[in-house]
């Protein structure tokens, strides 16, 4: 896919690596919907970004929970733009509990991360399909290195990565050849996620510990990220029903 003029939807774009894949992407060209939940502040400054970098962008409301909230950031889209050429389903939530500590995630907990993480990106695909097969279009789903070696935040994260990534590969056989469906599975990455959780010093000290750990030394950024995110939407012609790993080697286990 030359990206030039395309029409890209990030959800979850107003943040993080969401940010990263618009104002990337932007560089290239793209014409980006950013799709945020809470987050507006971040998403018109993404926005603003992406426009200094010569793309285009609009920023759209929508909880992708909502199956509404889906079918119109993709009407939105056509709207503008009148074509629908790429999906990064980007959203998604967390609730950070050891896995040892089993009375501190309820049903709720598993209920609420499946629905944005596996039912939201769901539902954002099927609200784009048409207009992705129109385009022979991609989708992108930013999934997690704990969907395939049980590791994260919580084990209702590590259920809910591990669903989106079977859906990846159900999907990629279920809509292809039109659509090419792959998944990015990152490691740490150097983000508010988790940053906020920690003061300055003992942030630091997570990050040392973790990139002394894994065998290319080093934490990923959103920018990192994203730039697998655009190859596998631009570039990665014959790559469908993909779950990349970009987690500096944390796969492979401790560094020596």
């Amino acid at each position: 896919m030359n990206l030039k003029d395309a029409v890209i939807i990030v959800t979850g774009g107003g943040t993080g690596v969401g940010a990263a894949c618009a104002r990337v992407l932007a560089k290239r060209g793209a014409r980006v919907v950013i799709n945020y939940n809470k987050s507006q502040a971040g998403a018109l400054e993404a926005a603003k970004q992406c426009k200094q970098l010569g793309g285009d962008a609009i920023t759209t409301q929508g909880n992708v929970v909502l199956d509404d909230d889906c079918k119109k950031i993709a009407s939105e889209a056509m709207e503008r733009w009148g074509r629908i050429d790429g999906l990064v389903n980007n959203a998604g939530i967390t609730r950070f509990a050891a896995p040892r500590d089993l009375a501190a995630l309820s049903s709720e907990d598993f209920i609420d991360l499946y629905s944005t993480n596996v039912v939201g990106s769901y539902q954002m695909i099927r609200a784009c399909a048409e207009h992705l097969k129109t385009s022979r279009g991609s989708v992108v789903n930013i999934s997690s290195i704990a969907g395939v070696k049980a590791i994260g935040s919580s084990t209702a994260y590590i259920a809910s990565k591990a669903a989106l990534n079977a859906m990846t590969v159900a999907l990629a056989r279920a809509l292809a050849p039109e659509i090419r469906i792959n998944a990015v599975c990152p490691g740490l990455v150097d983000t508010e996620w988790h940053s906020k959780r920690f003061s300055e010093n003992e942030y630091k000290s997570f990050l040392e510990n973790y990139e002394n750990t894994v065998p290319l030394r080093s934490a990923a950024t959103p920018e990192d990220i994203a730039e697998c995110v655009i190859w596998l939407l631009s570039s990665a012609r014959l790559v469908t029903g993909e779950t990349i790993l970009v987690d500096a080697g944390l796969h492979l286990g401790k560094s020596m």
